[in-house]
C-alpha cells in the first residue's frame, strides 16, 4: 500500500526554495516513490513464455477465421472497423453514479437514420509524416550520451492541462539537451487526486518512444542530488527555443539540474520544424489504419504510431471496455459538456437554467474575484456576443438537431457534474433520449478503484470520446484541442467546432423560422466539421491541434 505522506512530500516543496532543502529531503522530492508490487496472474506469467504466446496467437487466428466463415453474410458490417453489431441494451440516463432513469429502447438500429450526419469529412489523403532532419538526428547521439544535465518538472491542473505541460517539458528538455526526469504530478487542489505519472500514463512506453529524442529517467541520479538547481526565472508568455537556451543552458551545463514549475502554455506554439514534430510525437496522437475486414482489425489494432504519452494499461483497458459497450449500440456522438459550476464562474457566463441559478453564479463570482481574468470582466452579454461563453444545454441540443443528428442517436457525454445536476441535461434528453456517461456504461463497482482519481476518470472519458464517430465540445479547452489533433491524425474523423460567435444572433432570434435556422446553422458549419486545416492560417495555434503542414503531409491534394 502506498504511503500518502511520502507522496505528498514528493510534490509539495516549491521549486524556488528547492536549493534550501537538505540533501535527504531533496532526495525525497525528486526520487519517484516506489510503488508496492502488485500480484500478477498466472496467465500473465505464462504469457512471458514465447512458445505460449505463439500458440495463443495461432489459436486466436484459427478461432477468428472459423467465426468469420460461419457469420451470416446478410448481417451488415458495423460502420466502424472492429465494431460488431449486438442486441442493444436499454440506455440509462445518468449524470452521476446511482442517478439514472431508463429510456425506451429504439426499435431497429441505434442511429435511426440520419446517414448524412454520420458522414466523415474528406481527409484529402493527409497522413502523419514525422521525418526529422539529419541535423536533428545527428544531435540525438550527443543528447543520449550526456549525463550532466537534468530537467525536473512539476505539472499541475487537470489531466489535459498536465498533458500539455508534459509535452512542453519534453520539448524544453530537447532544446537544452537535458535528460528529463519523469514529471511529478502535483496534487490537484480541487479534486485532491494523488495519482502519479505511472498511474495514468505508460511510463516504459513513454521512455521507449522518445528514446531517439530525449533521454527519460525515472529519478535524479545520486550524483546530482546535492547540486544547487538552476533558479527558475519568471517565464513570459510564448517564449522561443532561443529564449530557453539563452536563459538556462549555460547555468544548467554548470549546475546540472533545472527545476521548472508553473510553465503552463508559456512555450511558443511557433517553433522550428523539428521541435514541432516532436510536439506531435508526444501527446498520444494515433495513426488510424485502413481495415479491410474485422478479422484484420484484430491483428492491426495495436500498430499505432506517435503515441509516446499513451495511458497506462489499466486505464486503457477500462476506457476501451466502456467504449466497446458504447460501440455495441451503433455509431455514437461524444460531447464534452463544459457545464460545471466553476466553468460558469470562471468564464463570466450564465448556464441559462433559471434566474435563481444565475444569482448563485453571480454571488460566487463576486466572492471569488481571483478566479476572474481580464476578459471575464466583460459583461455577460458582451462575452456571449463575442462567442466566449460555453454553449448552454439548450444551444447544444438545437445545434445537434440543426446539423441533422437523428433523434435516436447514441450520445456519450464527458465532463464533470453539470451545475444544476442531472436536471440541467433534461433539454438534451428530451430530444436525444439515448444519453450515456461512464457511470451508466459501467457495471456496479467497476469504477470503484478510481473513485478518488479524477485524472484517471477524465482519461476514461477521453478514450471513449476519441473512439466516437462524431465529437463536439460545448466550449474550447485542452481536451477539445488535443482531440482535434487526434482525430486529424486518425484520418480527419468528424469534429464539430461550434461557430459560437456567428450562431448567437440566430439563437436569440425567436421569430426565425426553424427551417431557415437549420439552413443558416448548416451553412455556418460547412467548413467546421473536421476537414484539414492549415496551421499556417492560424498563427499561434498549437500544432498538436492543427498538425498540417508540420506533422501531416500530402504532396498531391491541394488545400481548399
Amino acid at each position: 500500500m502506498e504511503n500518502p505522506k511520502n507522496k505528498l512530500s514528493y510534490i509539495s516543496v516549491p521549486s524556488p526554495i528547492i536549493h534550501q532543502v537538505p540533501s535527504s529531503s531533496l532526495q525525497g522530492l525528486l526520487l519517484s516513490p516506489k510503488k508496492s508490487s502488485r500480484p500478477r496472474s498466472r496467465f500473465l506469467a505464462a504469457a512471458r513464455n514465447t512458445g505460449f504466446l505463439v500458440f495463443l496467437c495461432l489459436f486466436a487466428f484459427v478461432g477468428m477465421l472459423k467465426l468469420s466463415v460461419q457469420l451470416d453474410p446478410l448481417v451488415p458490417l458495423a460502420p466502424i472497423p472492429c465494431a460488431t453489431p449486438r442486441p442493444e441494451a436499454p440506455p440509462l440516463f445518468s449524470s452521476t453514479a446511482g442517478d439514472s432513469q431508463p429510456a425506451t429502447p429504439p426499435s431497429g438500429g441505434g442511429d435511426g437514420g440520419g446517414e448524412e450526419f454520420w458522414e466523415q469529412p474528406d481527409g484529402m489523403g493527409y497522413r502523419p509524416c514525422l521525418d526529422f532532419s539529419k541535423g536533428y538526428r545527428r544531435a540525438t547521439e550527443g543528447i543520449k550520451r550526456d549525463r550532466n544535465k537534468y530537467l525536473v518538472v512539476g505539472v499541475s491542473g487537470g489531466l489535459n492541462q498536465q498533458r500539455n505541460q508534459i509535452v512542453d517539458a519534453v520539448v524544453i528538455a530537447r532544446i537544452l539537451g537535458a535528460a528529463l526526469v519523469v514529471p511529478v504530478l502535483q496534487v490537484n487542489i480541487v479534486w485532491g487526486d494523488e495519482s502519479e505519472f505511472g498511474d495514468i500514463f505508460d511510463l516504459e512506453h513513454f521512455k521507449r518512444v522518445l528514446a531517439n529524442d530525449v533521454r527519460v529517467v525515472s529519478s535524479l541520479p545520486t550524483t546530482h542530488l546535492t547540486r544547487r538547481p538552476v533558479e527558475q526565472l519568471p517565464t513570459p508568455p510564448r517564449v522561443s527555443d532561443r529564449w530557453i537556451r539563452s536563459k538556462y543552458l549555460k547555468r544548467l551545463t554548470r549546475e546540472g539540474v533545472l527545476v521548472l514549475r508553473g510553465f503552463d502554455s508559456r512555450l511558443s506554439k511557433d517553433l522550428p520544424s523539428d521541435l514541432q514534430k516532436l510536439r506531435c510525437k508526444v501527446p498520444s496522437l494515433s495513426l488510424s489504419l485502413t481495415y479491410e475486414s474485422s478479422l484484420t482489425c484484430v491483428f492491426l489494432y495495436s500498430q499505432v504510431a506517435f503515441d509516446a504519452l499513451r495511458f497506462s494499461a489499466p486505464v486503457r483497458e477500462l476506457g476501451n471496455r466502456l467504449a466497446m459497450r458504447m460501440r455495441s449500440r451503433g455509431p455514437y456522438i461524444a460531447l464534452h459538456l463544459r457545464m460545471e459550476k466553476d466553468v460558469w464562474v470562471r468564464t463570466g457566463c450564465f448556464p441559462g437554467l433559471s434566474p435563481e441559478y444565475d444569482d448563485v453564479i453571480s454571488r460566487e463570482r463576486e466572492s471569488r474575484p481571483e478566479l476572474l481574468t481580464g476578459k471575464t470582466k466583460m459583461r455577460h452579454q458582451e462575452r456571449k456576443a463575442a462567442g466566449l461563453c460555453p454553449l448552454t444545454i439548450v444551444e447544444v441540443t438545437r445545434l445537434l438537431k440543426a446539423l441533422g443528428a437523428p433523434r435516436r442517436a447514441n450520445i456519450f457525454w464527458a465532463g464533470g457534474e453539470p451545475f444544476g445536476g442531472g436536471a440541467a441535461l433534461l433539454p438534451l434528453v428530451g430530444e436525444f433520449p439515448y444519453l450515456y456517461n461512464k457511470y451508466n456504461l459501467s457495471s456496479p463497482g467497476e469504477l470503484d478503484p478510481f473513485a478518488n482519481r479524477s485524472s484517471i476518470l477524465a482519461a476514461v472519458d477521453f478514450i471513449i470520446a476519441e473512439k466516437s464517430d462524431v465529437f463536439m465540445p460545448s466550449h474550447g479547452g485542452n481536451m477539445g484541442r488535443i482531440l482535434k489533433g487526434h482525430r486529424a491524425f486518425a484520418g480527419h474523423k468528424k469534429f464539430i467546432t461550434p461557430n459560437k460567435r456567428q450562431m448567437v444572433p440566430h439563437f436569440l432570434n425567436a421569430s426565425l423560422p426553424e427551417a431557415e435556422f437549420i439552413q443558416i446553422i448548416r451553412e455556418l458549419h460547412n467548413a467546421s466539421l473536421g476537414q484539414p486545416e492549415l496551421r499556417t492560417d492560424k498563427v499561434g495555434k498549437d500544432v498538436t491541434a492543427y498538425p498540417i503542414p508540420e506533422c501531416m503531409c500530402n504532396t498531391t491534394a491541394p488545400m481548399p
